[in-house]
């Protein structure tokens, strides 16, 4: 018996190591996502629209396929990022606007709290045309969660190193 345990223990360590990660395809359904916008740079949105991007690429490639037109995304903005927007400065946001536009004719829906507008003096012409104005964003963050959607709240935070810094 005792000979028995020596050999388990002397072979532990070998059956412990790993050969690598394993990819998962996760089995992903239907996706109802709410994006919270709320930043106080209007520039953090350009690093926010990534989180779209990590939504909806991995959806549309294989094994899953799914067409983006019904992935169901609804993006709320409301903090300083809603100067983006505004078509007076489109010139300086160009890159965030055009990437909006893009994700606009791929299904997702842009919607700027109303009374956010108005503490910007913003009127409804004064916005993108893919923009909805809705009257308020925490009334719209619970309407879309009582529907089902899923919240997602981006951290944008400053990023310090490269990633050869680091690895």
């Amino acid at each position: 018996m005792r000979v028995l345990t020596f050999m388990y223990l002397l072979s532990l360590p070998f059956t412990l190591m790993a050969e690598g990660a394993v990819r998962v395809q996760t089995p992903y359904t239907e996706q109802k996502v709410l994006f919270d916008f709320y930043f106080d740079e209007p520039a953090k949105i350009n690093s926010a629209l990534y989180w779209i991007r990590s939504q909806m690429n991995p959806l549309m490639d294989a094994p899953y396929d799914q067409a983006p037109e019904f992935m169901n995304i609804v993006v709320v903005i409301h903090g300083t990022e809603i100067v983006t927007v505004a078509t007076k400065n489109y010139d300086k946001y160009k890159t965030a606007v055009q990437r909006m536009r893009y994700y606009d004719s791929l299904g997702v829906k842009f919607k700027v709290c109303g009374l956010a507008a108005e503490d910007y003096g913003y009127r409804l012409e004064d916005f993108q045309d893919f923009i909805d104005v809705v009257p308020s964003a925490i009334i719209e963050l619970s309407h879309w969660q009582q529907q089902g959607y899923s919240l997602i709240t981006p951290r944008v935070m400053e990023k310090k190193y490269s990633i050869e810094e680091i690895r």
